[in-house]
C-alpha cells in the first residue's frame, strides 16, 4: 500500500505532515510518487486565508475524478479545516465541508497523530521541532485558536530528547515551532485551563484554584515565584505589559538548553511581540548559534488597526523591542507578517504601516490581504469594507518596499543574465 501527502500552509503543517508520514510507514506503507500511484491521499489543510481553503476544494474535486478511475483510492483530509470542524460545537462547518467534499473518505483531526514515532524528514540538515500547539491569543482576524485549540506545550524532556537525537544524526540546523513560542510552558506551570485566554476581558490572568503541583509559591504581585522544572527550582519569566504581568513562560530556558546542544543554528517561529521578554533577548545575545534573523510579526503599523485586531501592543512598544535587540545584538535582522486591508483600514492607517516598515528596515515580510475567516471576532463584528483592488495595491506597495522583487533580464546578443531589483 502506498500513500501521498499534500501539505498546505505553514511550517507547523509541514512538521505535522512529517509525523503523518511516520504513522503510515509504521503501518508498513510506502510513499507514492504522486496522486495516481497512491492508495491513500492525505491532504493537510490550511485555513489562514480563504484562498488556501479554496485550493483544498479544487484539489479534492480533481481527486474525485481520479477516484472514479481508481476504485481503491482513499482520500483523507486533516489539518486546520478539520480542526475547526471538530471544534465547532454547532456542527455547521463539518456539515459544510462534507457537503462540499463528498469525495472524502475520512476527516481526521491532526491530534490523532501523536509523537510516538520519529518524523520522516526529507531534509537531512534542517529540522522542524514542534514545542507547542494551539494559541490562546484570539487576534480578531485569526482562525488558529479555533483550528488548533488552546495552547498546549510539549514536555521539556521530549523536546530535548528529539533535539539530541537530531544532533546525533548529523542535523546542523533546527527550528523550534509554535503558534506563539514565547509563551511556551505557561500551561505546564499553572495548568491549561487556568490561563486567561480572552485578553480583552478585565480580569486576572489566571484563577487561584486547580494550580498544578509545579507551583511552589506566589508573590504578592501575583507572579509565580519559583517552580520545579527539570528537577530544579527556577523563576518563570514574566513580561510586564500594559501595566500588568502576563502569563509565566519558560521559553528562554528552553531556547538556551537547545542552543547548548551545539547545533550550527537554532531558529524559532513564531513569536508574539507582547511576550518578547528581556530574558529572551539576553539568551539570544549570549548564544551565537541562535538565529540572527528574528521573525517578529507586526501585522499593522497603526495603533488603531492593532487595537481592532486585538493585538496587545502599540507600535511604540514594538519598536522598543526592536531597539533592545539591536542594542544587545548589533548584527540582528528582522522579518515580519503584515495584513493589508484589514476591516476599516484607511489610507492614513496604511501609511503608518509604510512609515514603520521604512523605520525598521525588514529583511523579509510575509504580506497578505485580509480575508474573513469563520468564527473569528472580525467576521462577527466588523465589515470587510476595503475593496480587493485597494488591498492588492497596498500589498504591492509593501511587497516592492520590503521584498524587492527581482527581475531577470536576458540579453539576446550576449546571453548574459542580469538580476536586478524591480523599481
Amino acid at each position: 500500500m502506498k500513500y501521498y501527502i499534500k501539505t498546505f500552509g505553514c511550517q507547523q503543517n509541514k512538521a505535522d505532515s512529517e509525523r503523518i508520514k511516520s504513522a503510515f510507514q509504521a503501518r508498513g506503507m510506502k510513499p507514492a510518487r504522486g496522486y495516481k500511484d497512491a492508495d491513500y491521499v492525505v491532504i493537510n489543510t490550511c485555513m489562514v486565508r480563504q484562498s488556501a481553503e479554496d485550493r483544498v476544494y479544487g484539489l479534492v474535486r480533481n481527486l474525485g475524478k481520479l477516484k472514479m478511475e481508481n476504485g481503491r483510492l482513499k482520500i483523507i483530509v486533516t489539518g486546520c479545516m478539520v480542526g475547526l470542524a471538530f471544534r465547532d460545537k454547532t456542527g455547521r462547518y463539518l456539515q459544510r465541508i462534507r457537503e462540499r467534499m463528498p469525495e472524502v473518505d475520512e476527516f481526521m483531526p491532526i491530534e490523532e497523530v501523536g509523537f510516538d514515532n520519529q518524523p520522516v524528514r526529507q531534509d537531512h540538515e534542517n529540522a522542524w521541532v514542534p514545542i507547542s500547539n494551539g494559541c490562546n491569543n484570539f487576534c480578531t482576524f485569526c482562525v488558529v485558536p479555533f483550528t488548533r485549540g488552546r495552547e498546549i506545550s510539549r514536555p521539556y524532556e521530549d523536546i530535548i530528547s528529539e533535539c539530541l537525537h537530531l544532533k546525533l544524526k548529523g542535523y546542523k540546523n533546527i527550528t523550534l515551532l509554535g503558534q506563539n513560542v514565547n509563551s511556551y510552558g505557561a500551561d505546564l506551570i499553572i495548568g491549561e485551563k487556568n490561563i486567561q485566554v480572552m485578553r480583552d476581558l478585565d480580569k486576572v490572568y489566571f484563577q487561584a484554584s486547580d494550580r498544578t503541583s509545579a507551583v511552589e509559591e506566589e508573590r504578592s504581585d501575583g507572579k509565580t515565584a519559583e517552580v520545579k522544572w527539570t528537577g530544579k527550582k527556577i523563576t518563570p519569566v514574566f513580561v510586564k505589559h500594559l501595566g500588568r504581568y502576563r502569563i509565566p513562560t519558560l521559553f528562554p530556558y528552553l531556547l538556551e538548553s537547545v542552543a547548548k546542544i551545539g547545533f550550527e543554528k537554532v531558529d524559532f517561529i513564531s513569536s508574539n511581540p507582547w511576550d518578547f521578554s528581556d530574558e529572551l533577548i539576553d539568551v539570544i545575545a549570549s548564544k551565537k548559534n541562535i538565529t540572527r534573523l528574528i521573525h517578529l510579526p507586526i501585522q499593522s503599523g497603526d495603533n488603531n488597526v492593532l487595537k481592532r485586531m486585538n493585538r496587545w501592543y502599540k507600535t511604540e512598544e514594538y519598536l522598543r523591542i526592536i531597539n533592545k535587540l539591536r542594542k544587545k545584538v548589533p548584527e540582528i535582522k528582522f522579518s515580519t507578517d503584515i495584513i493589508v486591508g484589514f476591516c476599516g483600514e484607511t489610507d492614513e492607517e496604511f501609511q503608518n504601516t509604510v512609515r514603520l516598515v521604512k523605520l525598521v528596515g525588514y529583511e523579509k515580510a510575509y504580506i497578505s490581504m485580509y480575508s474573513q475567516r469563520p468564527m473569528t471576532a472580525a467576521t462577527k463584528v466588523f465589515k470587510d469594507d476595503v475593496s480587493h483592488a485597494v488591498k492588492k495595491q497596498r500589498w504591492q506597495i509593501l511587497e516592492n518596499l520590503i521584498n524587492k522583487p527581482i527581475l531577470k533580464i536576458t540579453f539576446k546578443s550576449t546571453g548574459t543574465i542580469l538580476h536586478a531589483p524591480a523599481s
